[in-house]
């Protein structure tokens, strides 16, 4: 492991176009040589885009090895380059809402897009976030990682087994909660909602603390600039009257606003996930 970092060490001294292909060719490469990850790439393509050819799917599907391999190699830049760098290369728009997160809790809503680090990096720069964090198995990736996400501000990492208090704490504390809301982590504290038409098992929880805490939520989407220019945050509107009375269909309005969302940049969705791993009972297995 430490070899490999000391490699992407030396990576981050790349101009990022040059940067960006490799990381392509790496994908394309991965595509062929790791068939259970192309499966659910694929299966996953198929239940949510039916109206597309096999052809459109396996194009999004070799996209999505490319888009995946470089946010790997591309957090060389967020690890180790100058902050003048980092910041010369990810375009907040319209701008990170530090005010707003000042001023009251605020959970940042933050898709499983390729390039969500960018997203954390980009809001905390310009103010402190908290968010969950698992633990890697390799100590010396966790450490590495840790220090890659709190290198330019204050980031407060939490644990789920802590539950929720922690995160309600730290936003009345003004950290703003960058949440990651969309995988699969089965039934518990999840409502099946639809996404993309099907089931899938969703976590209820950004419902349920913003009609604890009262706070607003943010959606906060991370994608690639073309011509290997840098990244785009984009900071969308506060939802209006969220969650509302019904917990089940405020999360079934995020995965709508998801899946509008992922029509944009289709290729950088986390679609190497098994998001569908969770089915209603008497429903089979999708990835078999």
């Amino acid at each position: 492991m430490r070899i490999l970092l000391g490699f992407m060490w030396l990576l981050h001294f790349l101009p990022l176009p040059v940067l960006g292909r490799f990381g392509n060719a790496i994908g394309a490469l991965l595509y062929w040589i790791l068939p259970s990850r192309r499966h659910i790439t694929q299966t996953n393509l198929r239940l949510c885009f039916p109206e597309m050819s096999a052809e459109q799917r396996t194009r999004i599907a070799k996209q999505h090895f490319q888009a995946y391999a470089r946010s790997v190699f591309e957090r060389s830049i967020l690890w180790w380059s100058s902050e003048a760098r980092v910041r010369r290369l990810i375009q907040v728009d319209p701008a990170v809402p530090a005010e707003l997160i000042k001023a009251g809790p605020v959970i940042l809503l933050c898709p499983h897009f390729v390039s969500l680090d960018v997203a954390g990096i980009g809001l905390v720069l310009e103010t402190p976030i908290c968010s969950i964090y698992a633990p890697q198995k390799n100590q010396v990736f966790d450490e590495a990682l840790k220090n890659g996400r709190n290198r330019f501000g204050l980031v407060r990492l939490l644990s789920r087994a802590e539950g929720v208090k922690p995160i309600i704490r730290a936003m009345r504390e003004g950290y703003g909660f960058l949440m990651l809301p969309d995988m699969d982590f089965g039934i518990k504290d999840a409502e099946f909602v639809t996404f993309f038409g099907i089931p899938a098992a969703t976590l209820t929880a950004p419902a349920r603390i913003a009609a604890a805490t009262g706070a607003k939520v943010v959606p906060v989407i991370a994608t690639m600039l073309p011509n290997y220019q840098g990244w785009r945050v984009t900071v969308h509107p506060v939802w209006e009257k969220f969650p509302g009375t019904d917990i089940k269909a405020a999360t079934q309005r995020m995965n709508h606003f998801l899946e509008q969302q992922i029509r944009f940049a289709p290729a950088e969705y986390f679609w190497s996930h098994r998001r569908f791993k969770t089915r209603p009972e008497g429903m089979p297995d999708v990835y078999q």
